[in-house]
């Protein structure tokens, strides 16, 4: 018989764990025909709610849930980096507790896998129903800003709910870096892949703990971590304001010897613009340099990507 590793990160989802199993739990029958058995891997991302508690209760009732419980709150890459680390199941899916991932694609999933022999699949929502529209656009301008400056395939839209054969989840594993960006991860390990596409479905209980900052930093993250494009931008910026300089410098002794300049005050306006026009590149470049090193910095440490506080 087969396994099936479901990873489900959580944080504070205490409303959410019965409702998921129950609706996990639909596909038994069916894979059971498949001779597929289920186990359920809840990574509690240091929960502040009864989530733990909620997850221990469905241990007792059913011992192929199991627990990793963080010591904090280490995010969201953390927990699904822990899932894989512990799934030992010949196929392997990560799904979001709050059932904006809806289960009942499951079957679908594994039909493409096991019979038209893909190695993962992956789902993306058609649609942002729901989400304030600042938020909807610039999640569209960061896809399509990321694929023209990254070799990683990252489709809009793209959700974390894939369905993954082992030999794919071994290779993200292999990649061990700390500063993770999963989807850009996905994308450039390569493999077959195929889409499944569903309408956006708005959270069943609780609230998002995505903030539109949060998930700044995480397409910040995301750029960073799979395009050195930035850095190639800072250095055409530095080239091209040197270029402006000599040519500006050019301009005022030319104008200087030509026509003189009896009043000094003139120009003064145009130079305190350019100094503060250049000083602004400049500090934008050194921001762009500063994220690569705080990255760097980060990998050398060789800190954990996360702490287990209990495990069942």
């Amino acid at each position: 018989m087969k396994l099936l590793s479901v990873i489900v990160p959580c944080y504070n989802e205490q409303e959410n764990i019965a409702d998921f199993y129950v609706e996990l739990m639909k596909n038994e029958k069916y894979f059971h025909e498949q001779d597929v058995e289920i186990e359920m891997i809840f990574v509690n991302d240091g929960s502040r709610d009864n989530t733990v508690a909620e997850v221990k209760k469905l241990h007792e009732k059913d011992e192929r849930v199991h627990l990793i419980n963080f010591s904090r709150n280490f995010g969201k890459e953390a927990g699904m980096y822990a899932g894989l680390q512990r799934s030992k199941g010949d196929y392997v899916v990560i799904m979001d507790c709050d059932l904006q991932d809806p289960p009942a694609l499951l079957p679908e999933m594994y039909r493409a896998i096991v019979d038209e022999g893909y190695d993962s699949v992956a789902t993306r929502r058609v649609d942002r129903k729901g989400e304030p529209p600042i938020r909807s656009f610039f999640a569209r301008q960061f896809y399509k800003l990321i694929n023209k400056m990254s070799n990683a395939d990252i489709v809009d839209g793209a959700r974390d709910y894939r369905l993954m054969t082992r030999q794919f989840v071994e290779s993200i594993l292999s990649l061990e870096e700390y500063n993770r960006f999963s989807k850009g991860i996905f994308g450039w390990v390569g493999f077959n892949t195929k889409w499944l596409e569903f309408e956006n479905i708005e959270r069943k209980k609780g609230e998002t703990k995505w903030s539109f900052w949060k998930l700044f930093i995480y397409a910040l993250d995301g750029i960073v971590a799979f395009s050195t494009a930035p850095l190639a931008m800072a250095s055409i910026f530095g080239v091209l304001f040197c270029v402006l300089a000599f040519i500006f410098i050019i301009f005022i002794v030319v104008r200087q010897l030509v026509f003189g300049d009896p009043n000094n005050t003139v120009g003064w306006a145009s130079t305190i613009c350019i100094i503060s026009l250049v000083s602004g590149v400049q500090l934008f470049c050194l921001g762009i340099l500063g994220q690569y090193l705080s990255k760097t910095y980060l990998e050398v440490k060789k800190r954990p990507m996360f702490i287990i506080k209990e495990e069942l």
